[in-house]
């Protein structure tokens, strides 16, 4: 009796080993950011009302029309007196870069902000195991992730990764090959190193839809440091819960929206199309109905679902479309949205389409007046300033969104681990925000250009 009970029992206790065994393993797959570090360029690199003026005025291909144009642009774009640019804007030299510009402009942040990381966190270049850099608009030989690693010395077997002209949403790719090397090798550090270069891509000629980049683009980067090290979860910052990639480059008009390319004049430029806002749209519904599932609460979900119906057999029997058309509520399953900077009309657009409210919108639109569009390292100022606010508590979770060429949107979740309140490079100003106004100066001191007459105009001195 005995023997037929334990023959009953080892597939049971086999099977609940197993089982343990799955769920052990998974922990090890977690995938945590132990800390970040984000860059603050030096002020004398700082771009104010006058010196832009000035920096337009130099511009020698620019005439009235470019002129009014550049000064609604500016006026509209929510970016304040106090975002960065690469030191070959204040040389006088941005029709000329170099090759040396682009790699020193990368330099000067990689060796900061690495270094500040590690030291911080008191891990060796040597402990890294993963390094991935991204830096869309700057290729060299050797690659950007070669320099960082002959820089720190690090070591011969580390998997490196050095991704380029992938736009805005990088960073969050960077992210995802960590996640993808973590769910097959245990106990490693990730090293996640974020920017763009501007110094080789300022764009000197007189078409609209490539000005604009100069408009909205600014220096700046982050490191990020990760790890699946089981035994340093209660020292971790976040956790990933989920991440989605949507693609949509196989459409042609998307595919096209936003690209480099040169313009009639042969000058390198970075185009922006009237098509952008449709394509981003198309990309963020995807993207949304694809995460949706992953990170809200089956109530919320059928609650959608079951309005939805209800609108359909509505207009159905009636056959008159004013039913007010359903919005998932996110907020029942997110906390904070980290969204993209890329411009006051992408944050508004965003806010619109989800329902958020101006403290929801508050951290980007802040990161936008104060730094700018800084690329893919945008949602990492987002971030900090979450931080700095002492808004993120240990439990909560935080809704990241980008947008990128290509075109793509991509998007993920993560889980607070602790209270978190490191101000970060937001340390000397977060008093300060958000301000009375962010009104932009730049109305006040050249609104008479839209004043002037064509053919009187005279570029100023």
């Amino acid at each position: 009796m005995e023997l037929l009970i334990l023959l009953y029992a080892l597939p049971i206790f086999y099977f609940l080993f197993m089982i343990w065994k799955g769920v052990d393993a998974r922990r090890d797959q977690e995938c945590y950011i132990l800390d970040y570090q984000l860059f603050k360029p030096t002020d004398d690199r700082m771009l104010d009302t006058e010196f832009c003026g000035n920096l337009i005025k130099r511009t020698k291909n620019l005439g009235l029309v470019e002129y009014k144009f550049l000064l609604k642009a500016i006026v509209s774009s929510g970016i304040g007196e106090q975002t960065y640019a690469p030191r070959i804007i204040f040389d006088g030299r941005e029709d000329n870069p170099t090759m040396l510009d682009g790699i020193t402009e990368m330099e000067e942040f990689f060796y900061d902000c690495v270094g500040k990381l590690l030291a911080r966190k008191s891990i060796s270049p040597s402990e890294i195991d993963v390094l991935v850099v991204n830096v869309s608009m700057l290729s060299s030989v050797p690659s950007l992730a070669a320099r960082i690693i002959n820089h720190y010395k690090m070591r011969d077997d580390i998997k490196v990764y050095n991704l380029s002209g992938m736009g805005c949403s990088a960073s969050l790719i960077s992210v995802d090959i960590v996640r993808n090397i973590f769910k097959s090798n245990k106990n490693l550090y990730a090293l996640v190193v974020t920017s763009e270069s501007l110094s080789p891509n300022w764009y000197s000629g007189n078409e609209r839809s490539m000005i604009l980049a100069n408009c909205l683009f600014r220096s700046g980067g982050c490191a990020i440091l990760l790890t699946n090290k089981r035994a340093l979860k209660h020292k971790t910052m976040l956790k990933l819960n989920c991440l989605v990639r949507t693609h949509h480059g196989a459409r042609d008009e998307s595919y096209g929206c936003c690209i480099q390319k040169e313009d009639e004049q042969g000058r390198l430029g970075f185009h922006l199309s009237k098509n952008l806002p449709k394509s981003a749209t198309r990309a963020f519904v995807d993207n949304l109905r694809e995460i949706s599932p992953k990170i809200l609460p089956m109530s919320e979900l059928l609650r959608f679902l079951i309005a939805s119906l209800v609108r359909k057999m509505s207009q159905t029997s009636s056959k008159v479309g004013g039913a007010t058309k359903p919005v998932i509520n996110f907020k029942t399953g997110v906390d904070h949205f980290c969204i993209h900077t890329g411009g006051k009309a992408v944050i508004d657009g965003i806010g619109l389409s989800l329902e958020l409210s101006e403290y929801d919108l508050e951290p980007a639109r802040m990161t936008l007046h104060r730094f700018g569009n800084t690329s893919a390292s945008s949602l990492w100022y987002v971030l900090g300033y979450m931080e700095a606010k002492k808004r993120l508590k240990r439990g909560d979770r935080v809704l990241m969104i980008s947008f990128g060429a290509g075109f793509k949107c991509n998007s993920c979740v993560w889980e607070v681990m602790k209270d978190l309140g490191d101000a970060n490079v937001w340390k000397d100003c977060i008093e300060g925000y958000p301000p009375v106004s962010l009104a932009n100066p730049f109305m006040e001191k050249y609104g008479w250009i839209n004043q002037e007459d064509p053919s009187t105009f005279k570029i100023p001195e």
